[in-house]
């Protein structure tokens, strides 16, 4: 039978999951699958993107499919592509790129992107936000509000007191930045909590120091060439250093509009989610409109695309989607809340159970109709979260002792509870994961939490249930649950533990990526362990290292670091923070002759180049004539320093010359996650060497102390001190030396502020200052050859090492 084609415009959680759902359903071999995909990414878990803010996670643990998860089932993806219109007639799909793609099938899964009141002042000129004004939708979002927050250290606004926007007033905190959130209703999260809860909420927010404005609407963000604060309706102003807007989703369905279909708030769909005027197309998530509804939560998006998946596929024509009763459980700033259905009663045969514990954070309140259960808000305490949430969605019958509702009489156990679950009993709400499909998972031989996770997707949506699922697996285990392995394993495609990895490798002189894939995990590769493997690789051969091209992410493989447009930056080394006058001619000659779109200066004192093509690389490394600044790898970045001895009258010490050895020495150097340095002439810590991975502070008497692990990101530590030293040369060794350490023995994406506080200062001081194990002399001597084995990557100007590597393509993944 001829492959159909399917075309899917969208690639994010709703859309890569109804791709994943038809996949499980056969449809490989029915369709020639193509998706369209706006950001230049694989599909992630937008719901995480707080924990990215706040640095409770990395950017890579929240990637649901890689880039290789579509090479391997087939998908061509237009990576990073804008799909601009549906040609119905011709049954095809525009890209911007000028791609064309025809369908016989199609499925819209737009989503939606943040919702922007028109405010004055909030644009320049060209229509381009104001300097300070963002958005919280997308990773890339992510990366500019924490980027912009790390630089102004002065007071945050978030418009919009919903859950996003309290999670990015979390977030921001993080960044030593004041926060005030603004909301237009007279209390918080309106949509899921009621007044009384809302007041609850607002004071546990204003006790983490987190301002609330109730009752606002805001008319104008102010300031010329960036934000200096806010105007309200009632004429009062609030000053502010940035905004994040946060109130509220707009489904993106403009696309529907443009070729005819039906819209209202979204793209109108009947129960099998066609739309309305094609039954060729398909609509799936945000963008969609089902019955007057259009779900902006997880576990209704899931059921949307099994019931297209089984549809399309033919895997069941009868099915049908009928809407969601809408139940969430979450984390709101470190509060537990539970909510479900109507807030207030309707009806008056609405019966309320409710219970206030102001002080403790504590509330709890049912609504009961008919003796069922029609909403319910449980706020700090959600211990009964998992039964009212089951009695909401089946619509049981509850006891007629109501107080068993909310609290536990006689106090029984968690156990208890997690015992009396039904096996139909839903616990995870994001994927439909029933207590019994995880007990049948245990009984078929997955005996631990993570295995469990990974076989049935319960805790892999919001994560809110994970406890709940450990407790179920140990139920089912009798209390004797297997440790999973592979959480120790250093990558997941090779089931040994780093050190086992270190000595492998060393005895069966395994050199190369693939070499140690055949070595060690019987010849499978796994495309997102080769990095890990790549960076351990360099750290134990050095120069003997064998570089194998598939094994690098794109930025080490063109040594510059992507955009989100495709494009790269390029940032020149400029040790020290200082240059010349020469230099800086030369750099702008370079920006105006290649059209640069933005020359910015970094917080590591250089010079970045932003919007450069991929072909345009090689060409301005040659015109540039200065070693790479290694602004793109897991890897020594820059030693930032301050003025020092040399002008300023504070300092005791040579900063800026020792930032200078410091760069010559580390510079390129592999490590499990980027390292940053600085040096500070003085206790004022201008350059805020405490507060990196590695700093050193010169003190009275001429002596450095050396600081590790700290941090200034979305963690903020000062570092613990290693040792005081009496000279530049001593800080280089025992820096060097403390590095090696931490590239041998940390978790591979590790950072050092993780890695100190997972070892501790006691044992890293005794290992690299007292040598306590012996091993000083070959620490040194492994980073020294590192040292020696450096070769400037940007030297590939004149001889690149794959001459195809510098070619412009079309961004299509196949």
């Amino acid at each position: 039978m001829q492959k159909k084609n399917l075309v899917v415009i969208g690639n994010g959680m709703a859309g890569a999951r109804t791709v994943e759902d038809i996949l499980a359903r056969g449809g490989g071999s029915m369709f020639n699958i193509t998706m369209f995909g706006d950001e230049p990414y694989g599909n992630y878990n937008r719901i995480l993107l707080s924990n990215v803010l706040n640095g409770s996670q990395q950017e890579e643990e929240i990637f649901l499919n890689p880039i290789e998860w579509y090479r391997e089932n087939n998908i061509t993806l237009h990576v990073g592509v804008y799909a601009e219109s549906i040609l119905r007639k011709s049954k095809c799909v525009l890209g911007q790129d000028g791609s064309i793609e025809p369908y016989d099938k199609l499925i819209i899964a737009t989503g939606s992107r943040s919702y922007v009141p028109p405010l004055e002042g909030l644009t320049l000129p060209d229509g381009a936000y104001k300097p300070g004004v963002f958005v919280f939708r997308t990773l890339d979002d992510c990366r500019e509000i924490a980027e912009y927050a790390n630089g102004c250290r002065g007071r945050a606004a978030i418009i919009g007191g919903g859950l996003l926007g309290l999670e990015a007033a979390r977030g921001l905190q993080n960044y030593g930045v004041s926060v005030d959130v603004i909301h237009r209703s007279n209390h918080l999260m309106n949509q899921q909590l009621d007044p009384q809860a809302g007041a609850i909420l607002k004071s546990t927010m204003e006790q983490m120091n987190v301002g609330v404005l109730l009752g606002k609407n805001t008319t104008a963000v102010l300031g010329e060439d960036r934000v200096t604060g806010l105007r309200f309706g009632d004429g009062s102003v609030l000053q502010c250093d940035m905004v994040v807007m946060a109130a509220g989703i707009k489904p993106n369905a403009e696309i529907g509009a443009r070729c005819g279909l039906r819209v209202q708030r979204a793209i109108v769909v009947d129960n099998q989610m066609r739309s309305l005027d094609d039954s060729d197309i398909y609509v799936v998530g945000e963008c969609a409109q089902h019955r007057g509804h259009v779900y902006g939560l997880v576990a209704p998006l899931w059921e949307q695309a099994k019931v297209l998946a089984d549809h399309i596929t033919g895997n069941d024509r009868n099915a049908a989607y009928h809407g969601s009763k809408v139940a969430t459980k979450l984390k709101v700033m470190g509060v537990e809340m539970a909510a479900m259905g109507i807030t207030e009663p309707v009806d008056e045969r609405d019966e309320i159970v409710q219970f206030t514990e102001p002080k403790k954070g504590t509330y709890k309140k049912l609504i009961i109709r008919d003796g069922r259960l029609v909403g319910a808000i449980l706020l700090g305490d959600i211990s009964k979260a998992a039964y009212l949430m089951q009695a909401f969605d089946r619509n049981t019958p509850l006891p007629e002792e109501r107080l068993t509702l909310l609290f536990d009489i006689g106090a029984p156990s968690k156990k208890v509870t997690i015992e009396e679950l039904p096996l139909d009993a839903q616990v995870c709400n994001c994927n439909g994961v029933s207590k019994g499909a995880i007990m049948s998972c245990v009984k078929a031989g997955k005996r631990s939490p993570k295995a469990v996770m990974e076989a049935t997707r319960a805790g892999m949506g919001c994560g809110s249930c994970k406890g709940m699922v450990s407790e179920i697996v140990e139920l089912a285990c009798g209390g004797e649950v297997e440790e999973d392995p592979s959480v120790h394993y250093y990558v997941p495609g090779v089931p040994v533990t780093k050190p086992e990895l270190i000595r492998a490798c060393r005895e069966q002189n395994l050199k190369s990526v693939s070499a140690v894939f055949k070595a060690l995990a019987g010849g499978k590769e796994d495309p997102a362990s080769k990095p890990g493997i790549a960076s351990l690789l360099n750290t134990i051969w050095a120069g003997e290292y064998v570089k194998e091209h598939d094994a690098r992410f794109i930025n080490e493989r063109v040594h510059a670091n992507i955009q989100k447009d495709g494009t790269f930056s390029v940032v020149p080394q400029i040790p020290g923070g200082v240059t010349s006058p020469a230099e800086l001619r030369r750099i702008a000659d370079i920006a105006e002759k290649y059209n640069v779109p933005m020359v910015k200066l970094t917080g590591g004192q250089r010079i970045d180049l932003l919007g450069i093509k991929k072909d345009d690389l090689p060409k301005i490394w040659r015109d540039l004539d200065i070693p790479s600044g290694h602004a793109y790898g897991k890897s020594y970045r820059t030693c930032k320093s301050c003025v020092g001895t040399d002008f300023c009258r504070f300092g005791v010490g040579d900063s800026t010359t020792l930032a200078i050895q410091i760069e010559n020495k580390f510079k390129g150097i592999d490590t499990p996650h980027k390292v940053k340095m600085a040096t500070a002439g003085c206790p004022r810590n201008c350059s805020e060497a405490m507060v990196k991975d590695i700093g050193a502070v010169a003190v009275e008497g001429g002596k450095w102390e050396i600081y590790i692990g700290g941090a200034a990101g979305a963690h903020v530590r000062k570092g613990d001190i290693l040792c005081v030293v009496d000279s530049h040369d001593d800080v280089l060794k025992y820096s060097a030396r403390f590095m090696q350490y931490y590239r041998e023995n940390a978790k591979y994406l590790e950072r050092t502020y993780g890695f100190v506080e997972r070892i501790g200062i006691d044992k890293i001081r005794a290992v690299v200052v007292d040598d306590s194990e012996g091993i000083a002399a070959r620490l040194d001597a492994s980073i020294a050859a590192s040292i020696a084995a450096y070769e400037d990557p940007w030297k590939e100007a004149y001889k690149a090492a794959r001459p195809t590597e510098f070619v412009s393509l079309l961004p299509v993944i196949q």
